[in-house]
């Protein structure tokens, strides 16, 4: 793809993640990275440029919408990277996946929607190998920590010579910030799709992303951990006390790690499970209050969200898609995640990864970014693999990198 004209172009740039992301760009990418800015409408395209800081002044418009694919075929035949904002994915990603695919150009996105990724495998899997492209899902808060994590503990591990990883859990330590519109407006359509059986079937398979013609199948699904059970913190690792609370991502999250064990060759191990949750508090009885609170709660969020009258009444006190927290609340957002392992020689081991800024906005641009230009200015540092990957698969040592040198904290130890 040496003659391609852009090295990267940000599809749905107008939007507020696009836009957050379009001005980390401008910020931190290396002088001479050639980027445009794609978008339906070239007059808001032209607003929103004018905003960013200096070096984006010069970014070339490019006129593409979802529902034109010629339009699509213009705009991915002069990139090396598509890095597209437009969700939800279910909705609005199939034709733009389809145009990267035909032209061999790698992509990125922030799909949190596990029937979407299913149908990338499906439909678009074979071909995307077959043109060389990388197709990269998932590259925000949903799920580079949760896929890192246990990569890096792989890594560690192996060098170690400490075998490989058996159960494995993910815990939320900390975490301030707002949930995106774009977030909720994803799972407005899954609770939709939901009414369909084979979505269900999907949604419901711990291996839905990991299980396919030719693809590694992994331990039996029964012997997964539960994506919305209590969890008692001194089972994950014995440094912790309490109770822990089901993290509302695990069910689209853990399948993307899977997929990466998948992609890697079972590198994680026969005995590899994997699980997430969400630190409340180390007092036994209050932990386990609010984690009953937080099960319940989320229980009845995706409950609501499945009835059409009562979605109704919270789609007019959610956030809509486009909108956000102000620069001060970004600002001030941060996350730790902690992932636990006790390996197949009985040792323990921590992996942390943590940020300024708040996960579903600011980090998420950043982590976005970083992972487009892995793709665009890293291609031979990176794993000869192509098709429909994963962060950690597609990127995974070049990205802890990228990530640390603009100050992410990644780092795994050996706890015994």
């Amino acid at each position: 793809m040496s003659d391609r004209e852009f090295d990267i172009v940000v599809f749905g740039a107008t939007s507020f993640v696009g836009a957050l992301t379009a001005e980390y760009l401008a910020k931190h990418a290396p002088a001479g990275t050639k980027i445009a800015l794609a978008g339906r409408s070239e007059h808001k395209l032209s607003q929103m440029r004018f905003d960013l800081p200096e070096p984006a002044n010069t970014w070339p418009l490019i006129v593409a919408d979802a529902d034109s694919p010629a339009s699509l075929d213009a705009m991915t035949a002069r990139t090396r990277v598509v890095c597209t904002t437009v969700g939800p994915y279910l909705k609005y990603g199939e034709a733009v996946l389809a145009s990267t695919v035909n032209s061999g150009t790698d992509y990125v996105d922030l799909t949190g929607e596990v029937p979407f990724v299913r149908l990338s495998i499906d439909k678009f899997g074979d071909q995307a190998t077959a043109n060389g492209a990388r197709i990269v899902h998932s590259c925000g808060f949903d799920a580079v920590p949760s896929d890192l994590g246990a990569y890096l503990l792989h890594k560690k591990i192996s060098a170690d010579g400490e075998g490989t990883l058996g159960d494995t859990t993910m815990i939320v330590r900390s975490f301030r910030g707002g949930v995106s519109g774009g977030t909720i407006d994803s799972m407005r359509v899954i609770a939709k799709e939901a009414s369909k059986a084979e979505t269900r079937r999907t949604l419901l398979d711990p291996h839905a992303l990991s299980t396919g013609p030719g693809e590694y199948a992994g331990i039996k699904r029964s012997a997964e951990p539960s994506d919305m059970a209590m969890v008692d913190a001194s089972k994950v690792d014995p440094s912790l006390k309490g109770t822990l609370a089901p993290f509302f991502m695990a069910s689209f999250n853990t399948r993307i790690v899977r997929r990466s064990n998948a992609l890697l060759n079972n590198a994680y191990g026969d005995n590899f499970r994997y699980g997430e949750a969400m630190y409340v508090g180390s007092t036994p009885i209050v932990s386990t209050v609010i984690s009953a609170a937080v099960a319940a709660g989320t229980g009845l969020f995706l409950g609501a969200m499945s009835i059409g009258p009562v979605r109704n009444v919270l789609d007019r006190l959610l956030p809509k898609p486009g909108e956000g927290p102000s620069e001060k609340v970004r600002e001030a957002g941060h996350f730790t995640t902690e992932t636990y392992t006790t390996t197949t020689t009985g040792k323990r081991y921590r992996s942390r990864i943590s940020a300024k800024g708040d996960p579903g906005y600011k980090a998420t641009a950043v982590m976005l970014s970083e992972c487009a230009l892995s793709l665009a200015l890293n291609r031979d540092e990176l794993p000869p693999l192509s098709g429909i990957l994963t962060p950690a698969a597609a990127i995974g040592d070049v990205l802890i990198k990228r990530l640390s040198a603009v100050g992410f904290k990644l780092e795994a130890e050996q706890l015994t």
